[in-house]
């Protein structure tokens, strides 16, 4: 490569605008092309309804945040959540009613699969899918939810096994980041997390992957899967959350009544280029929203 050849170059990936300002910027922008990023958390942070909400938005035009493409949502656990993908769909069509189509989910392909075997199978179809350009918008998102539970228990812990799983993690990453640069694709995973046992200062004093101590519900964890897929995703975020105590004063109460209020927070861990950020969110009707401080 020559320095004319360089200067050529795009001076920035395209990325994908959570459609928040706050946490747009903790991610530098959005949710880059061209790599994988991944969400971590425990159950009910919010990693589904992030990768719902990335879906919709995606088919906004780049002046708008979006990549102008259709999605492929692939989910290996439970029942996907059609009903609530219908509401963010209806909800982003009445505020772009001439950007997003009529039927918002027409351009989103959904896809269940029960194995890391199905997935990589899957994962083939789906070049050849985007390769013959079926889709009324080009396809420009591939979210899974989750990988982890391809893994939980197809695996054991002997040598052969985590041997054997550790290539599957590989030939995951490779096939996506495949599909990622050739067509521009942004790719989303969630993953879970475990408890984190062992010291806060990780291994000799230094902090890497899955040896840095998160917290959660009141609980110390690390993202599933230990540091063999660490290795084959480009940037991670962390979503918190925290369950608080509150009085609250209702009229004619004899007494300060006790509420459960929740504490979400939006971790960027790494990524290329960019350095540790956070923000605390809320759910609500349109999705995830940073507040600010």
């Amino acid at each position: 490569m020559t320095p004319q050849n360089l200067m050529l170059l795009p001076l920035s990936t395209p990325k994908l605008s959570i459609g928040c300002p706050i946490l747009d910027h903790c991610l530098g922008g959005g949710i880059p092309c061209n790599s994988i990023t991944e969400l971590v958390g425990e159950s009910g942070s919010g990693k589904t309804q992030l990768c719902l909400q990335l879906t919709v938005r995606a088919q906004l035009p780049p002046s708008h945040g979006g990549l102008g493409g259709s999605s492929i949502y692939i989910f290996t656990e439970f029942s996907f959540s059609f009903r609530r993908l219908q509401q963010l769909g209806n909800l982003y069509h009445a505020s772009y009613p001439n950007l997003i189509g009529l039927e918002p989910l027409e351009d989103i392909y959904v896809r269940g699969v029960h194995d890391a075997e199905e997935l990589i199978n899957v994962l083939g179809d789906i070049e050849a899918f985007i390769a013959i350009d079926h889709t009324r918008l080009p396809v420009k998102l591939i979210v899974i939810d989750s990988i982890a539970a391809l893994f939980r228990s197809q695996y054991q812990t002997t040598p052969a096994d985590l041997k054997r799983r550790s290539e599957m993690f590989f030939n995951i990453s490779a096939t996506l980041k495949g599909l990622a640069n050739k067509f521009g694709l942004a790719v989303v995973v969630t993953n879970q997390v475990v408890d984190f046992i062992g010291s806060h200062d990780g291994v000799n004093g230094v902090r890497l992957g899955n040896l840095e101590s998160l917290n959660t519900s009141g609980r110390r964890v690390s993202p599933a899967l230990g540091l063999a897929w660490a290795h084959c995703i480009n940037s991670r975020v962390f979503l918190a959350r925290h369950e608080q105590s509150i009085g609250v004063n209702i009229r004619n109460a004899p007494s300060t009544t006790i509420c459960s209020q929740t504490h979400r927070t939006f971790h960027l861990l790494f990524a290329p280029h960019l350095a540790y950020a956070s923000a605390e969110f809320v759910i609500r009707k349109q999705g995830l929203v940073g507040v600010s401080g």
